[in-house]
């Protein structure tokens, strides 16, 4: 596995170690009016940015590497949201506004008589975390086997996706759902047995995004330079020729479909309960185009780009929204046209091309040899 990291997942690698291990002893080992002490709510922050950065890291899978352009990955984020969110909705147990043991506020609130079946296993820290990943893989394999093997493809995939995550966010601000309906699921109390407003609790959630972070890297990264990355590349580059040598594209295109899903929805496990809830707002068509955004300006079939990207729009965004939140939308557009008119290969792309043109600018050059005819 260590000899797929090249020198740029090296840097990312130490890079990411070096933020989530600094933030978290610099919060937890220096004075409050310090001004190098790290506050609780940046921790949090910072998990929140690495949980995108994942997210990103997942898009760009199967954007920069199989051709997908999925506008519809926000699904799968919130699917492990959602499923998180269950389990954590479970351990709060009588300690809820209604004091039910069984069922969650709102369904108390609603009148229900019983826990759904679909609530069942959620109990259970281990279900949780399997169906974090098992919801969104299924949904995306369901999903690509019908739509890869009719050959759809291009702008027309990029649509169903949209649609699919619009009718999933429909389906659930429904109060019969029985996911809290425009509420969301929210007033988290603990994970575990440990309290999430706890500065401890806070820090080992943003290490476990930071380590999720790397394991979705170097899972993408064998992926793309294993053998079925190279056919991958092929089928983004050229599906009817390799379809002609031999090739089943849907197939290929379908293992990275699914493993991007479930990449997504880790980050969506890691995400909720950092920021104590999930909501509808998650399905949203718009965050699944955010995230193309966050793709494209890191640099798309790079996998650091996009981390980096996604980490760089969202900084972006938590200033902006904070001090002229009018504009937000309209640097996010402009931002977007940017990258595209001028620099089509994003941050990291043009940082190696501009690498590449100073190499060869330094390299010496050979000497000419003269032919003598004595």
């Amino acid at each position: 596995m260590l000899s797929l990291i090249d020198g740029k997942g090296r840097i990312f690698i130490s890079a990411v170690l070096v933020v989530a291990l600094g933030a978290v002893m610099l919060n937890a080992y220096t004075p409050t009016g310090s001004s190098f002490h790290v506050p609780d709510y940046m921790i949090g922050l910072i998990g929140k940015y690495l949980c995108y950065a994942l997210l990103a890291i997942s898009v760009d899978l199967v954007w920069g590497y199989a051709g997908i352009l999925s506008l519809g990955h926000g699904a799968f984020f919130a699917l492990g949201g959602y499923a998180m969110g269950m389990h954590l909705m479970r351990e709060i147990g009588d300690r809820g506004v209604y004091g039910n043991p069984d069922l969650p506020d709102f369904m108390v609130f609603l009148n229900w008589q019983e826990l759904p079946w679909y609530w069942n296993g959620f109990d259970s820290p281990l279900f949780a975390i399997l169906m974090c990943m098992i919801v969104p893989g299924a949904l995306a394999f369901g999903f690509g086997w019908f739509a890869f093997r009719s050959r759809v493809t291009g702008v027309y995939l990029s649509i169903i996706t949209q649609a699919m995550t619009f009718a999933l966010m429909l389906a659930f601000f429904r109060n019969d759902m029985g996911f809290g309906g425009n509420n969301g699921l929210t007033d988290f109390k603990d994970f575990l047995g440990f309290d999430l407003q706890a500065a401890g609790t806070r820090s080992a959630l943003m290490l476990s995004s930071a380590a999720a972070l790397i394991g979705g890297y170097l899972v993408c990264r064998w992926m793309t330079m294993s053998k079925y990355g190279r056919v991958l590349a092929a089928v983004r580059d050229q599906e009817s020729r390799t379809r002609f040598l031999g090739y089943r594209p849907e197939g290929y295109k379908l293992v990275a479909f699914v493993v991007s899903a479930m990449i997504a929805g880790v980050a969506g496990a890691l995400f909720v309960p950092q920021v104590g809830i999930i909501n509808p707002g998650e399905f949203s068509p718009a965050n699944s185009i955010e995230i193309i955004v966050w793709v494209a300006l890191g640099g798309r079939g790079t996998l650091v780009g996009a981390a980096l990207g996604a980490v760089a729009v969202n900084y972006l965004k938590t200033y902006l929204t904070g001090a002229l939140p009018e504009i937000w939308l309209f640097a996010l557009g402009g931002l977007f046209i940017a990258v595209t008119l001028f620099f089509p290969k994003g941050i990291v792309g043009e940082i190696g091309r501009f690498t590449n043109l100073i190499k060869r600018f330094l390299k010496p050059s050979l000497p000419s040899m003269e032919v003598r005819n004595d």
